[in-house]
């Protein structure tokens, strides 16, 4: 396993400058946004200049692109704005094997229509599931078209809000071209933090055969996502990456929720873990 970042992290005038500083601390892998190119995070059209800059940049620098995200609000309670994600993610889709890496992170979403990463009530009702399934399966489509993998997010406050929900969701699509991004930091519900170590064991035991690739941050409290810089927290790293090896993850584990000015010492800290998982 190797080590990157989100390539938001490195504020830089250019893609190319964000890199050379995600490669000065260590990190040898990307989440890719778009708007790192100067678009839209999801945008209608991405040229073929474009694309061929992003896949040079990261060629150039040794930085393998894990994936680029294509994110919206899939649960969305407005189907206009359902349909709209989709023409967008359809050009994304399109645009993955170009930009050299053939998985697109994706959100499931939320019934909060100001952010698709905040909690709802309805998160759990029949209707949110049938809205994501409906919006789910014409992602896929453009996903078998283009020959790219949908790796949705397991979080606490979508709809796809667990190892068990996630399963669920893989079952009922039946299609190879879903799989997860895993974060340990993501599914502990309210109450659950104390039984960390077997909440980590359930959620591989369900879907840590259908890792497409792997997030790190941080939590200091259950019943939200985490947001705190990997290390910086109380999730158990040693565990995580342990389940991460034993269910033969070998790609790279994508780090978020940190700042610039933290980068090396979350380098640091989760090199010397992958250091001892090796010996």
């Amino acid at each position: 396993m190797e080590l990157g970042a989100f390539d938001k992290v490195f504020q830089r005038p250019t893609f190319e400058d964000a890199l050379d500083a995600l490669v000065a601390v260590g990190g040898r892998a990307i989440q890719f946004h778009l708007s790192s190119l100067g678009l839209e995070d999801l945008p209608y059209v991405i040229g073929p200049a474009q694309i061929a800059r992003a896949r040079k940049a990261c060629e150039s620098h040794g930085v393998a692109m894990t994936a680029v995200s294509g994110m919206f609000n899939m649960a969305h309670p407005d189907p206009a704005v359902r349909a709209d994600g989709l023409k967008r993610l359809d050009a994304v889709c399109a645009a993955g094997g170009g930009l050299g890496t053939s998985v697109v992170g994706v959100c499931t979403g939320s019934r909060n229509t100001t952010s698709m990463w905040r909690a709802h009530p309805d998160n759990r009702s029949p209707e949110a599931w049938r809205d994501l399934a409906a919006t789910m399966a014409p992602a896929l489509a453009s996903a078998e078209r283009y020959g790219v993998i949908l790796a949705m997010e397991p979080e606490v406050n979508n709809v796809v809000d667990s190892g068990r929900a996630a399963r669920r969701l893989i079952d009922e699509m039946g299609s190879r071209n879903l799989k997860v991004c895993i974060d340990g930091a993501n599914i502990f519900h309210s109450g659950e933090l104390p039984r960390m170590d077997a909440v980590l064991g359930e959620l591989f035991d369900l879907i840590g055969g259908d890792i497409a690739f792997a997030h790190a941050k941080d939590l200091d409290h259950d019943g939200d996502a985490g947001h705190l810089a990997p290390g910086h927290g109380v999730l158990d790293f040693d565990r995580y990456l342990r389940l991460l090896e034993k269910n033969g993850y070998r790609g790279a584990i994508i780090m978020h929720g940190l700042t610039e000015q933290q980068a090396p010492r979350c380098f640091h800290i989760l090199g010397e873990k992958l250091a001892r998982l090796g010996q």
